[in-house]
């Protein structure tokens, strides 16, 4: 099998502290992506000099895409950053997740035609924020401290193949936690940009997927991101967004009127 060109998107706002951690696993991946692209949805310097620190630690190129802070527009740079994507593969995470050592190496093992993967997300706890900077720790096991839900934390590799692509939307999916080819993600064209705010672009996307023929597969005991507590965002959008996620599904929409392709070349 030829090798599969992988970019690993992460998405961020405004907080290098949780970045660094993010980076610090990705480069503790035991299978490395072909390139890292980081969507920064208008993060002041601090962000760019975080990233600029960590370009020679990696073997791979590291590319910030930037745009300017016009309030919450995750889906415009998201399609930004996956326009400019080299690799024929995108595994996606948010910028306060820590990976898994084999993240990486866990998605790409279950990669099949006409489906995407969504994985498990475990929790860390607000009253544990101090010692995870303080140590930066990047490793956690179900065992560990500070942290939720811990059979999701589980990695047990023979387990997982248990579960089966579903050709049904699971309420289970996260977008900080997803891989997809990049062709199905230009055949919906994109992230709708209709959306924005906290709020559905994520979910609003694999539903045109589906619509669009693609199946979801949940890699349970796999691909285990380690979600970073911070207060929640401003939902001041939220039944606006649901109202179009909404009419994705009741009209079987597929394809996004205001999404990817404008940054197509």
């Amino acid at each position: 099998m030829k090798h599969l060109k992988t970019t690993l998107l992460i998405a961020t706002y405004n907080w290098p502290e949780a970045l660094d951690l993010v980076l610090q696993s990705a480069l503790n991946q035991s299978q490395l992506p072909d390139e890292v692209i980081i969507a920064d949805d208008g993060s002041t310097n601090e962000t760019k000099v975080l990233i600029d620190s960590f370009k020679t630690k990696f073997e791979i190129p590291l590319i910030h895409i930037w745009q300017k802070d016009e309030g919450f527009k995750k889906a415009h740079i998201l399609n930004k950053a996956i326009a400019k994507a080299s690799g024929e593969y995108i595994i996606q995470v948010d910028g306060d997740c820590i990976m898994h050592s084999h993240f990486i190496k866990d998605h790409l093992q279950f990669v099949q035609d006409d489906t995407y993967l969504f994985g498990s997300r475990v929790n860390i706890q607000k009253d544990y924020l101090d010692t995870l900077f303080k140590t930066k720790q990047i490793t956690f096991s179900a065992f560990s401290k500070g942290i939720k839900k811990r059979t999701r934390a589980l990695h047990i590799p023979i387990l997982s193949k248990l579960y089966k692509p579903n050709a049904e939307f699971s309420s289970k999916f996260r977008g900080c936690n997803t891989s997809y080819f990049k062709k199905d993600f230009i055949a919906v064209n994109g992230y709708n940009e209709d959306i924005t705010g906290w709020g559905r672009e994520d979910s609003e996307l694999v539903l045109r997927m589906h619509n669009n023929g693609l199946q979801a597969r949940r890699l349970r005991y796999r691909g285990i991101v380690f979600h970073i507590y911070h207060n929640e965002k401003s939902r001041d959008r939220f039944e606006i967004n649901d109202t179009i996620e909404q009419k994705t599904i009741n009209q079987n929409i597929k394809w996004a009127k205001n999404g990817v392709d404008k940054y197509l070349t």
